[in-house]
């Protein structure tokens, strides 16, 4: 149940590939995209202050991206963990949005940080990501960090 949003934005990416070579599909934190350009994406962390403050730019490849984020202290979803956000890029939408859950289980505190990285450089398939508790953040692997300015906060673009 940890990849469903992974999988059903996928599937709807998949169906809209005959329309568009540009592609965006956003599924309650859980994105799928194909694009010819670099996208920055925004990471809502809840109460972090880092919350759509930092996102990452996510670069064209002949391949689509999922960009899949889970959270111990934001949404209805069951995690062990407290990241406020737990970013993961990876070629597959549904293993992003698993691997997501995963890390975010492991993450408690901000000295967990590390511990996180390292679970999500085990997962094959998994090209980066970004964890996010309170304060501080870490990231590893193909995500180039990015801040979001205050315009683009105060018109909801993320």
């Amino acid at each position: 149940m940890a990849s469903v949003a992974g999988a059903v934005a996928e599937a709807v990416g998949q169906d809209l590939m005959g329309e568009s070579e540009e592609i965006i599909v956003e599924n309650g934190g859980d994105i799928f995209l194909r694009c010819s350009r670099a996208v920055r994406v925004g990471i809502f962390a809840g109460p972090s202050p880092l919350s759509l403050r930092v996102g990452l730019v996510v670069a064209p490849a002949a391949h689509s991206w999922g960009v899949c984020t889970s959270s111990g202290t934001v949404g209805p979803s069951l995690s062990f963990g407290r990241a406020d956000a737990v970013c993961i890029l990876s070629p597959s939408a549904p293993l992003a949005d698993a691997a997501a859950t995963a890390v975010g289980n492991l993450v408690r505190s901000p000295h967990d940080l590390e511990r996180g990285l390292e679970k999500a450089r085990t997962i094959e398939g998994v090209s980066g990501a970004v964890i996010i508790v309170g304060e501080k953040l870490a990231a590893w692997g193909e995500v180039e960090l990015t801040e979001i300015g205050k315009e683009s906060r105060s018109h909801g673009v993320r």
